[in-house]
């Protein structure tokens, strides 16, 4: 699948939970995929955690 396809694919998965079951699970939702995304991309080997964890403790890479 390309990233049109997924996209609209997710967005019709938000869109259907936000007219199923309103605002706060379509944030729910939202942010499940968004989680849902990172991990695999760390399982995936796209994202190296410590270079993340330094980022977010504030030290450069260089």
């Amino acid at each position: 699948m390309n990233a049109t396809a997924v996209g609209a694919a997710v967005g019709a998965a938000l869109a259907v939970t936000w007219i199923a079951l309103g605002f706060w699970a379509f944030v729910l939702v939202g942010l499940a995929m968004a989680a849902g995304a990172i991990i695999g991309r760390v399982v995936d080997g796209r994202i190296d955690v410590r270079v993340l964890a330094d980022a977010l403790r504030g030290r450069r890479s260089s």
